[in-house]
Protein backbone atom coordinates (compact mmCIF):
# COMPACT_ATOMS: atom_id res chain seq x y z
CA UNK A 1 0.00 0.00 0.00
CA UNK A 2 1.59 3.37 -1.10
CA UNK A 3 0.88 7.13 1.12
CA UNK A 4 -0.45 9.49 -1.65
CA UNK A 5 2.38 11.16 -3.21
CA UNK A 6 5.43 8.93 -2.35
CA UNK A 7 6.52 5.63 -3.25
CA UNK A 8 6.96 4.40 0.69
CA UNK A 9 4.18 3.47 3.13
CA UNK A 10 4.91 6.21 5.55
CA UNK A 11 2.90 5.62 8.79
CA UNK A 12 1.97 8.62 10.97
CA UNK A 13 2.93 8.46 14.07
CA UNK A 14 2.49 11.70 15.97
CA UNK A 15 1.54 14.69 14.70
CA UNK A 16 4.71 15.49 13.32
CA UNK A 17 6.30 12.04 12.67
CA UNK A 18 6.03 9.47 10.54
CA UNK A 19 7.68 5.87 9.95
CA UNK A 20 8.48 5.07 7.16
CA UNK A 21 8.01 1.20 6.96
CA UNK A 22 10.06 0.12 3.49
CA UNK A 23 13.28 2.30 5.04
CA UNK A 24 12.51 1.73 8.82
CA UNK A 25 13.66 5.53 8.84
CA UNK A 26 11.71 8.64 11.57
CA UNK A 27 10.57 11.13 8.99
CA UNK A 28 9.81 14.83 9.65
CA UNK A 29 5.95 14.64 8.76
CA UNK A 30 6.26 18.81 7.98
CA UNK A 31 9.29 18.47 5.32
CA UNK A 32 10.45 14.62 4.84
CA UNK A 33 13.95 14.60 6.32
CA UNK A 34 15.30 11.75 7.67
CA UNK A 35 15.60 12.08 11.25
CA UNK A 36 17.25 8.19 11.86
CA UNK A 37 16.26 4.44 12.14
CA UNK A 38 12.85 3.79 13.64
CA UNK A 39 14.33 0.87 15.54
CA UNK A 40 15.95 3.61 17.54
CA UNK A 41 15.31 6.57 18.89
CA UNK A 42 14.42 9.60 16.60
CA UNK A 43 15.54 12.48 18.92
CA UNK A 44 18.94 11.34 18.21
CA UNK A 45 18.30 13.22 14.65
CA UNK A 46 16.77 16.40 15.83
CA UNK A 47 18.59 19.62 17.33
CA UNK A 48 17.85 20.11 20.78
CA UNK A 49 17.44 23.55 22.48
CA UNK A 50 18.34 22.91 25.96
CA UNK A 51 15.77 25.44 27.71
CA UNK A 52 16.22 27.56 31.25
CA UNK A 53 12.80 26.52 32.45
CA UNK A 54 12.32 30.05 34.39
CA UNK A 55 12.17 31.03 30.15
CA UNK A 56 9.08 29.47 30.15
CA UNK A 57 7.82 29.68 33.38
CA UNK A 58 9.04 32.99 34.69
CA UNK A 59 8.28 33.46 38.69
CA UNK A 60 5.02 34.73 39.73
CA UNK A 61 6.27 36.47 42.93
CA UNK A 62 9.95 38.23 43.22
CA UNK A 63 12.91 36.46 43.09
CA UNK A 64 14.93 38.58 45.45
CA UNK A 65 12.47 38.06 48.48
CA UNK A 66 11.28 34.33 48.61
CA UNK A 67 13.07 31.33 48.10
CA UNK A 68 10.50 29.64 46.62
CA UNK A 69 8.52 31.67 43.46
CA UNK A 70 6.64 29.07 41.50
CA UNK A 71 8.99 29.16 38.74
CA UNK A 72 10.97 25.70 38.48
CA UNK A 73 14.68 25.73 39.92
CA UNK A 74 17.21 25.24 36.61
CA UNK A 75 19.42 23.28 39.36
CA UNK A 76 16.47 20.91 39.47
CA UNK A 77 14.88 20.86 36.32
CA UNK A 78 15.77 21.36 32.51
CA UNK A 79 13.55 21.55 29.34
CA UNK A 80 14.19 19.84 26.21
CA UNK A 81 12.84 21.04 23.22
CA UNK A 82 13.91 19.03 20.63
CA UNK A 83 12.99 20.37 16.29
CA UNK A 84 13.68 18.60 13.34
CA UNK A 85 16.54 20.16 11.61
CA UNK A 86 15.80 20.94 7.83
CA UNK A 87 12.07 23.18 8.28
CA UNK A 88 12.57 23.78 12.32
CA UNK A 89 9.24 22.15 13.61
CA UNK A 90 9.22 21.41 17.15
CA UNK A 91 8.70 17.68 17.46
CA UNK A 92 8.50 17.20 21.11
CA UNK A 93 9.59 18.95 24.37
CA UNK A 94 10.45 17.25 27.76
CA UNK A 95 11.13 17.99 31.27
CA UNK A 96 14.27 16.39 33.26
CA UNK A 97 16.73 16.99 35.83
CA UNK A 98 20.04 18.26 34.60
CA UNK A 99 22.45 15.55 33.49
CA UNK A 100 19.54 13.17 32.47
CA UNK A 101 19.72 11.62 29.05
CA UNK A 102 16.85 12.50 26.77
CA UNK A 103 14.10 9.87 27.17
CA UNK A 104 13.00 6.88 24.77
CA UNK A 105 9.37 7.68 24.14
CA UNK A 106 8.70 5.59 21.44
CA UNK A 107 10.12 2.08 20.62
CA UNK A 108 7.86 0.19 17.54
CA UNK A 109 8.20 -3.58 16.60
CA UNK A 110 8.85 -2.54 13.04
CA UNK A 111 8.05 -5.68 11.64
CA UNK A 112 4.59 -5.94 13.29
CA UNK A 113 3.44 -2.72 12.44
CA UNK A 114 4.27 -3.54 9.12
CA UNK A 115 2.10 -6.44 9.24
CA UNK A 116 -0.83 -4.95 10.76
CA UNK A 117 -0.72 -2.29 8.00
CA UNK A 118 -0.49 -4.47 5.41
CA UNK A 119 -3.44 -6.39 6.69
CA UNK A 120 -5.18 -3.55 6.51
CA UNK A 121 -4.67 -2.57 3.53
CA UNK A 122 -5.38 1.01 3.64
CA UNK A 123 -3.45 4.36 3.28
CA UNK A 124 -2.31 5.05 6.93
CA UNK A 125 -2.24 9.20 6.07
CA UNK A 126 -6.17 8.61 5.24
CA UNK A 127 -7.25 6.44 8.12
CA UNK A 128 -4.66 8.12 11.42
CA UNK A 129 -5.69 11.69 12.06
CA UNK A 130 -4.14 13.02 14.92
CA UNK A 131 -6.14 16.59 14.95
CA UNK A 132 -7.49 18.87 15.40
CA UNK A 133 -11.14 18.23 15.13
CA UNK A 134 -13.68 15.29 15.94
CA UNK A 135 -12.07 12.56 13.50
CA UNK A 136 -8.95 12.75 15.80
CA UNK A 137 -8.08 9.45 16.54
CA UNK A 138 -6.16 8.37 19.51
CA UNK A 139 -6.32 4.28 20.30
CA UNK A 140 -6.46 2.08 16.82
CA UNK A 141 -6.26 -0.79 18.12
CA UNK A 142 -10.12 -1.73 16.67
CA UNK A 143 -9.30 -1.46 13.45
CA UNK A 144 -6.46 -3.87 13.21
CA UNK A 145 -8.60 -6.29 15.63
CA UNK A 146 -10.87 -6.50 12.92
CA UNK A 147 -8.59 -7.35 10.35
CA UNK A 148 -8.05 -10.77 12.25
CA UNK A 149 -4.55 -9.81 13.56
CA UNK A 150 -4.42 -9.12 17.47
CA UNK A 151 -0.49 -8.85 18.05
CA UNK A 152 0.78 -6.43 20.91
CA UNK A 153 3.54 -4.41 20.35
CA UNK A 154 4.45 -3.64 24.04
CA UNK A 155 1.58 -1.24 24.84
CA UNK A 156 2.13 1.50 22.22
Amino acid sequence: MLTKGTDTMRVPMTEYLFIDLDTERWVCRVCSHDLGDARGNYKEGTLVYDRDPREIHPPIIDPEKYEFTFSPDPAFCRILEFYCPTCGTQIEAEYLPPGHPPTVDMLWDIDSLREKWDAHGGNPEEVINYGPGENAVTDLSARFESAGHNHTNGGH
